[in-house]
């Protein structure tokens, strides 16, 4: 078992990388003049507002199915093609939901970025 010694083999711009990456300092923003910076403090504050609008209409749907199905065990009992309309609930009504949340999400901060 004393074959041949082996050896680290390593390209020049390794070394480069590394040594680039010690000397790189701390991100920080870019300064913006200040009407800039009060259009991104404002806009800020609107996907901020209509983002948590959106995750409250999230959580109730996801929250709310188990208090529907909770308060009314009848939708146990009733079918629709041999299914319990719980079940059909379940399956059917978050996904479509989500979609439909995302996609209004995504239209309501393009309106707030362009106006």
């Amino acid at each position: 078992m004393s074959g041949p010694k082996r050896v680290a083999v390593m390209s020049p711009q390794t070394r480069v990388a590394h040594a680039r990456r010690m000397l790189r300092r701390r991100w920080r923003a870019p300064r913006l003049d200040p009407a800039e910076a009060e259009r991104a403090a404002a806009l800020h504050r609107v996907q901020r507002r209509r983002g948590a609008v959106t995750l409250v209409l999230l959580f109730a749907l996801l929250f709310g199915l188990p208090v529907v199905f909770a308060t009314a065990p009848r939708l146990d009992e009733m079918r629709l093609l041999d299914v319990p309309v719980s079940w059909l609930l379940l399956v059917v009504v978050p996904f479509p939901v989500m979609a439909w949340l995302a996609r209004w999400q995504l239209r309501r901060a393009e309106r707030a970025e362009d106006g």
